[in-house]
């Protein structure tokens, strides 16, 4: 059965999130809101646990998870390095609504699908996300609806489509325009943008000092 927290009340907020850590920290899943769109959320080096998140969009590992972090230095422990442009990239713009993809850490232990050795990673700007992931370290996460169905701007529109396959919803009220984060490639020889967001193109080429056509 699922429990959702209303995060505006302080009370409700602390009960949330205690409730959605207990929850990731026991292999269940959670749906918390980002300053994009509201995700589903677990343990990003528990296996089984990523794989119940993929379940429950109806989604293959051919599209693998993303992670979400909560703060500049944790990237430091996830991937194989961290190259100037990342850093310029991560200085710039978050937290906020940029992913930056990289070749991921060798030694750790998780599956987030069939990524091909790399992650993708965000830190969000949004307090209740924050807050959790400084609690319980890194988090799969993926935009919290079922694949080919539009990804969900309020709690409700999240559990309308996941259910009970999520252990606890943390309603942070409507994210607004659902507009997903951009995201950047970082691990060919030159920056790619994959995907064109909440962060446009001729912001991204300015940090990195390239001309926005390159990044096609």
């Amino acid at each position: 059965m699922s429990v959702v927290y209303d995060c505006s009340k302080r009370e409700s907020r602390a009960d949330g999130l205690s409730a959605a850590a207990g929850a990731v920290r026991s292999s269940r899943l959670v749906v918390l809101p980002t300053d994009t769109v509201y995700g589903i959320g677990a343990d990003a080096f528990d296996a089984g646990a990523v794989q119940a998140l993929l379940r429950a969009k109806n989604r293959g590992p051919d599209m693998p998870v993303g992670v979400l972090v909560g703060s500049w230095s944790t990237v430091d422990g996830l991937v194989l390095g961290v190259p100037p442009q990342a850093r310029a990239l991560i200085e710039a713009f978050w937290p906020g609504d940029l992913s930056i993809v990289l070749p991921h850490a060798p030694s750790l232990q998780w599956n987030l699908g069939d990524a091909r050795g790399t992650v993708m990673l965000r830190m969000p700007l949004h307090p209740v996300a924050l807050e959790l992931l400084r609690d319980v370290g890194p988090m799969a996460v993926s935009s919290a609806n079922v694949s080919g169905r539009p990804p969900a701007s309020t709690a409700q529109e999240a559990q309308e489509q996941l259910g009970d396959s999520v252990a606890v919803y943390l309603d942070g009220g409507s994210s607004g325009e659902a507009v997903a984060s951009s995201i950047v490639d970082l691990t060919g020889t030159e920056p790619v943008v994959l995907r064109e967001g909440a962060v446009g193109k001729d912001a991204i080429a300015e940090v990195l000092g390239v001309p926005a056509e390159s990044l096609a």
